[in-house]
């Protein structure tokens, strides 16, 4: 990684610069994200997108993601360059300059905002633009370093994907998207958490509460398994709501107790190592169910 002493010097590598500004956006966060949009559409249509469509909603959507994430690391490059988990993000690093990455910031926005409305549609634009908004200023600048709630409100920006995907589809929002953002946003919470549970300490030297730096770690499994009872549920009443078919009964059930599991495992026994297998079971958790949405929209307009 490029020093900080290079950076200064003026003796960045291009490649190395290059690799920083798309290490602003945060990748895998906006491939997380995107995972979502496209299946959501498939269920807004009933069946398969135009190629076209999903490729504009998903270019756009990326953008706005983007220059969030860029915005979020200009916020918080003081706590960055403390935290283990952080210390080699380019702004801590010197690969990208704090205004750089504003200015960098600020432009993929414009052209999110731009795309969106023209390729898409307004509403999308908007919707995809709220969620920078809300990000940036709700849970960046005010919740994060102030309540242990952080994430539980914050993280509704990480939801509005699925609204930004329905909406480009139909035009309109409706209750099945809004399940779905509700689903996303109950989720949130025990990925984070888990997360968080194995970087508590980074949390405290920094003095951003989230809950696992102010609360023990079977008082946060508590809270986790409760919300992932609780994606149970708003599982079944998107099934319900969107028509969804057997296939996705029979896999959003199976993957969800599978969830519930493994926090109920963590809560009889907590451990930072049974906290990381609850992470990343959210990731496949989500992963595989938006698959099966979009699965099992496929099937059922070919029976």
């Amino acid at each position: 990684m490029t020093s900080v002493s290079a950076a200064v010097g003026g003796s960045v590598p291009w490649r190395a610069k290059l690799r920083g500004y798309l290490a602003l956006t945060k990748p895998r966060i906006v491939e997380l994200l995107l995972v979502t949009t496209v299946p959501t559409m498939f269920v807004a249509k009933g069946g398969v997108p135009s190629v076209w469509l999903m490729l504009a909603t998903v270019v756009g959507g990326s953008l706005a993601a983007g220059g969030a994430n860029a915005v979020n690391m200009v916020v918080d490059q003081d706590i960055d360059r403390v935290m283990q988990r952080t210390k080699q993000r380019p702004l801590v690093t010197g690969v990208v300059t704090p205004r750089a990455a504003l200015v960098f910031a600020v432009t993929l926005e414009v052209l999110a905002f731009v795309e969106l409305t023209l390729a898409v549609n307004l509403l999308s634009a908007v919707l995809a633009l709220a969620a920078t908004a809300f990000y940036v200023f709700v849970y960046t600048l005010w919740l994060k370093r102030t309540s242990s709630q952080n994430i539980v409100i914050g993280g509704a920006a990480g939801a509005v994907p699925v609204l930004v995907g329905w909406a480009a589809v139909t035009g309109h929002l409706a209750w099945p998207p809004l399940l779905l953002f509700a689903l996303i946003f109950l989720w949130t919470p025990p990925h984070f958490w888990a997360l968080a549970i194995r970087y508590r300490e980074d949390y405290r030297a920094v003095e951003v509460p989230m809950l696992p730096a102010v609360r023990s770690i079977p008082q946060v499994a508590r809270q986790i398994l409760a919300y992932t009872v609780a994606l149970l549920v708003v599982t079944g009443l998107f099934a319900w709501d969107a028509h969804m078919g057997v296939l996705f009964g029979v896999v959003a059930g199976l993957d969800g107790l599978g969830f519930c599991w493994l926090a109920w495992r963590l809560l009889a026994r907590p451990s930072t190592e049974r906290a990381m297998a609850v992470f990343h079971a959210s990731i496949s958790y989500v992963t595989v169910l938006f698959a099966a949405m979009a699965l099992d929209t496929v099937v059922r307009i070919h029976w």
